[in-house]
């Protein structure tokens, strides 16, 4: 760490003591916040969509659901890699936003080019804006810092207040008018982040700057400027990704080819490396390795859980029937917001106390979290009447859901910026996402298992059994993982060494 950041540091610092937090921290906040209200807003439509308005059949619906979210996951590799060694966070963020934004819009169009289209371009802006942004939030704190895990709790809350607002807002905006103006409003917001990232990026100083500057002019193949050539080989790969749309089936191999090819090379460069810095690394892929069933369980809230809340939730408040999507796109944000500061508070009253837990503890009580409350959606089935599901009882699911997720989301960004080597964080950000992209693949699999038959789709009581066995299943096995891994715990201690 050099004297010239830590200065940036302690010059941009507001507050005092361990809870003050460098303003930059808020600026990164904000972006990320509309940033997330587009992305979120947009995904809360994406299945019903496909399944209600483009006459997909649900397991087909979930097959693109789960390609998309795969992909969009797995281009932060990239993304992440490309900013550690060339573009570096700032401008990074910057051209993902600028394509996201295109996405956005491209998708709003009412024509038949547009859906895979939009998708792509918002595949491609996702995988440099998201592992970047995160990574600049690391960068604003010394490596133990005890405000870290705070901050990114705070940031967290960020994405949800956006999440939360998106997924509202567009889902309403759908069911008065149409999909087209609800994806429409997210690009409104997706080019308001951008905006205010541009407007304020000159205040981070060093934090996302290009690793060497030099390079960024240097001429890639004798032709064009390094830079440049990154920007139009991101553009060429949008025919590719497609092409994996309209031939979604081999994104089973792709996604199993990536996730090995992964794992390898952590262990690669982790056994290349002195023993404090291979263990380290060693935890960082146990505990990324682990978050993939964390997410293939929680990511059913933006597929199955989105048609299961149309069909089999009574969505009836005081005589007034609430819009199913925008109501289950609205709760799991809303119930981050109401808890980030909540768990931020808690993890520094721990901390100055010596009781915090440690990242090992926190991941095995957000499987613990989960399966509690998917457990919880499942005694809602056999409270079921007509085969609605009492609306508390599918708020309190959530509520113990996102307990986990506040274990494990603003935790496991921590993580990655405190075990990974310094030349390497962004990439390994990278791969932490690409767990999330594993995740949600494996997520629209198990979704595919509660697909409704089309003769029973409309009938509450009939399409209840598909979903309350998987349901009451996914409970019993997340909780069973969580157990598992705590026997873990001691291992990953020692591994992590000064790191909690």
């Amino acid at each position: 760490m050099t004297s010239s950041s830590s200065e940036f540091r302690q010059e941009n610092t507001i507050g005092a003591g361990a809870i003050g937090h460098p303003r930059q921290l808020y600026l990164l906040f904000f972006t990320e916040m509309w940033e997330r209200f587009s992305f979120y807003g947009m995904k809360a439509l994406l299945l019903a969509y496909m399944v209600m308005e483009l006459g997909f059949a649900e397991e087909k619906g979930y097959a693109i659901l789960g390609a998309y979210a795969a992909l969009v996951y797995t281009m932060p590799v990239f993304g992440g890699m490309l900013a550690d060694r060339l573009l570096g966070g700032q401008k990074a963020v910057l051209f993902g936003g600028i394509l996201m934004s295109a996405g956005h819009i491209v998708l709003a169009l009412p024509v038949g080019w547009s859906f895979y289209t939009g998708l792509a371009l918002i595949i491609c802006g996702n995988g440099f804006f998201k592992p970047n942004i995160s990574t600049m939030v690391g960068g604003l704190y010394e490596d133990n810092d005890p405000r870290k895990d705070s901050a990114f709790s705070i940031f967290y809350m960020g994405i949800n207040v956006g999440a939360a607002l998106g997924g509202a807002a567009c889902g309403w905006v759908a069911h008065a008018w149409s999909w087209h103006a609800g994806f429409g409003l997210a690009g409104v917001f997706m080019i308001l982040g951008t905006v205010v990232f541009n407007a304020g990026r000159k205040s981070l100083g060093t934090v996302g700057l290009p690793p060497s500057p030099g390079r960024l002019k240097e001429k890639w193949g004798g032709l064009i400027r390094n830079d440049l050539a990154v920007y139009m080989l991101t553009l060429m790969t949008i025919p590719v990704i497609i092409a994996l749309f309209n031939r979604h089936q081999v994104m089973d191999v792709v996604m199993l080819v990536l996730g090995v090819a992964s794992l390898f090379y952590l262990f690669y460069e982790a056994f290349r490396m002195e023993a404090e810095g291979r263990n380290k690394l060693l935890a960082a892929t146990f505990l990324i390795s682990f978050s993939v069933l964390f997410w293939a369980f929680y990511e059913q809230n933006a597929g199955s859980l989105n048609l299961f809340a149309i069909r089999n939730v009574d969505m009836m408040v005081g005589g007034t029937e609430l819009p199913a999507l925008s109501v289950n796109n609205f709760i799991p944000p809303a119930w981050v917001i109401v808890l980030s500061s909540v768990f931020a508070w808690l993890w520094l009253w721990l901390s100055r106390r010596g009781w915090e837990p440690g990242t090992p503890v926190k991941f095995a009580l957000s499987f613990v979290f989960v399966g509690i409350g998917f457990l919880t959606f499942f005694l809602g089935t056999e409270m079921a009447a007509a085969g609605k599901i009492p609306l508390p009882v599918f708020v309190a699911g959530y509520f113990f859901i996102i307990c986990g997720e506040l274990c494990i989301s603003p935790i496991g960004l921590s993580m990655v910026t405190k075990l990974s080597p310094r030349h390497m964080v962004g990439l390994i950000m990278g791969i932490w996402f690409l767990a999330s992209a594993l995740g949600e693949f494996v997520s629209a699999k198990i979704g595919a298992l509660m697909a409704v038959p089309a003769e029973v789709v409309n009938d509450a009581e009939a399409s209840l059994p598909y979903y309350a066995g998987i349901l009451q299943q996914i409970g019993y096995i997340s909780i069973g993982i969580g157990a598992g891994l705590f026997l873990f715990t001691p291992l990953l201690r020692r591994w992590m060494g000064n790191i909690r």
